[in-house]
């Protein structure tokens, strides 16, 4: 594609979420997350990234990254619970029992976010006394070869 093409808010196009990739990550979530409900749709305040909601909900945000050549995406959710109560919310939001925070050894900052085995992201504190956190899953462009 050529450098001097660009997406609606004037990010190079190869660094835009189209429709095939939209429909890829909202069915790799739905797997993830173990939740029907969950759609990835154009970004409202971005519309070169993506929005992902829960019913009418929005409760994160999808960027590109092909600054390596290889291109990936990386989901971010805000959750705005403290640590002891962290995985019964996400259980509750997702309506799963599948999913587990599993401590990450000795950082007390942050969390891993576990479907049965599967290790899905890395849950960080938002502020020194983990009032707050913030979810971020990696999704590689192979992840989405299934779907």
């Amino acid at each position: 594609m050529s450098g001097s093409r660009s997406g609606a808010s004037g990010v190079p196009w190869e660094r835009v979420v189209d429709k095939a990739e939209l429909r890829k990550l909202q069915e790799f979530l739905r797997k993830s997350l173990d939740n029907q409900g969950i759609r990835v749709i154009p970004g409202k305040r971005n519309p070169d990234d993506a929005d992902v909601q829960l019913g009418e909900r929005r409760i994160g945000a999808i960027t590109v990254d092909d600054e390596d050549g290889d291109r990936s995406f990386s989901f971010e959710m805000k959750i705005p619970v403290e640590r002891p109560v962290l995985q019964d919310y996400l259980r509750r939001l997702f309506e799963t029992a599948k999913l587990t925070v599993v401590p990450r050894g000795k950082k007390g900052d942050s969390v891993d976010l576990n479907n049965g085995r599967d290790f899905l992201g890395v849950i960080s504190s938002d502020d020194p006394k983990a009032k707050s956190f913030t979810l971020q899953m990696a999704i590689l462009d192979f992840d989405l070869d299934e779907f």
